[in-house]
């Protein structure tokens, strides 16, 4: 006969059956109430008697007397401050030589003399950086200047730079004015060249009755040419056009209200310093149509066969302007009423007033090439980007 195993409860079902068994005991011998605490008794001095206010709180003249703070004069935790007399008097020094020294006023620019000026505080002199040497102006160049020759960017983008911490000299971080030799190293920071990526250069068609720069004489400036509107339709830059690209744009050579051609407007610094820089050789390619004064009257046909030959090579040498004689030029006859002018400079107004001297008057005329750049067949009124793997 097999022997019998006890029975036994799941541990889940145990827990439930004794916690079924508290619940019936609690029920059958329920626990007694708590006594209810006593109503609490209002304040004396808010319980409403008569003669008080509304408010509950009693009249002023039957508030208990309140610990009144006693008068300053009264009191005698603080002592009395002793008078003038019996202050201790302060020590004198023995002295002149033993008396602190007081700081000398400033002098005046009125009555400066040699006394002042030994006695004056020091200058400080401006912060520069210790490999440079900043004694003598003719020992180096200012680092503005020393960028814009690197060809790296214009002096103003350069101050701008340096101002930001963006230049370094020899490793070290450039100041403002600071003077450098050409053995120095200077580099600039990705930042710098990444705002550089950011700068436009456009070439537009400038027409008739526009002028360069700020609008004069009530004509408009030829930036007011840029706009979506006029951006010529086979441009073949990858470039989208936004408002910020006007921001710092300017011509970099200028043409006369009466002058049509290639204009050049841009952001970028490095280029208009290779346009019109003080040490620019950049070339610069006109078509010019004139006609010739005679005895007789203007002659506007064939003014080739009656211009003297000497004259031509007056025009190609031999001028000055201002004071001042003009570089060589190039200059030959495009057809019998239209000269050809290459030149390596430009002052105001120049090829009108050479032609002036040898007596020929402009009728006519239209810039074609600024360095390898030429206008090719760019409608006029309208503009284009300086492709990436274009180069004046």
């Amino acid at each position: 006969m097999t022997e019998r195993k006890p029975l036994t409860l799941r541990p889940d079902l145990k827990k439930l059956r004794e916690q079924r068994t508290l619940a019936l005991e609690r029920l059958a011998n329920p626990a007694p109430a708590p006594e209810p605490l006593p109503p609490a008794s209002p304040h004396p001095e808010h319980r409403h008697t008569p003669g008080t206010e509304r408010s509950g709180r009693p009249d002023y003249a039957q508030r208990p007397e309140r610990n009144a703070r006693p008068d300053y004069k009264e009191r005698s935790d603080r002592a009395e401050r002793p008078s003038h007399a019996e202050r201790p008097a302060r020590p004198e020094h023995a002295s002149a030589q033993q008396r602190p020294a007081a700081r000398p006023p400033r002098p005046s620019t009125s009555v400066w003399t040699a006394e002042t000026a030994r006695t004056a505080p020091p200058v400080v002199p401006r912060r520069v950086a210790p490999n440079v040497q900043t004694n003598n102006p003719a020992d180096g160049t200012r680092l503005n200047k020393r960028m814009a020759e690197l060809g790296i960017c214009s002096r103003r983008e350069g101050d701008a730079w340096i101002e930001k911490g963006w230049v370094t000299v020899n490793g070290e971080v450039a100041v403002m004015g600071m003077l450098v030799q050409p053995t120095d190293k200077v580099e600039v920071s990705e930042a710098a060249k990444g705002q550089q990526k950011h700068l436009v250069t456009i070439l537009l068609h400038k027409p008739m009755g526009f002028v360069s720069g700020q609008a004069e004489d009530g004509h408009q400036p030829a930036i007011t040419l840029i706009n979506p509107r006029t951006h010529w339709v086979e441009d073949g830059a990858r470039i989208r056009f936004a408002n910020h690209q006007l921001q710092g744009l300017a011509p970099a050579g200028r043409l006369d209200i009466d002058s049509v051609g290639l204009l050049v407007l841009t952001q970028d610094g490095r280029v208009a310093r290779q346009l019109i820089g003080e040490d620019s050789e950049m070339e610069k390619e006109y078509l010019v149509r004139v006609t010739c004064a005679t005895p007789d009257g203007d002659i506007a046909t064939n003014v080739q066969a009656v211009f003297p030959a000497e004259q031509l090579a007056r025009l190609r040498h031999g001028l000055s302007l201002d004071g001042e004689p003009l570089k060589p030029a190039q200059v030959e006859w495009q057809n019998p009423e239209q000269l050809r002018f290459v030149l390596t400079q430009g002052k105001k107004r120049q090829i009108r007033r050479m032609c002036e001297q040898v007596g020929l008057k402009v009728v006519g005329l239209k810039r074609i090439r600024m360095g390898k750049i030429t206008l090719g067949n760019l409608p006029v009124g309208q503009w284009r980007y300086l492709g990436a793997h274009e180069r004046f």
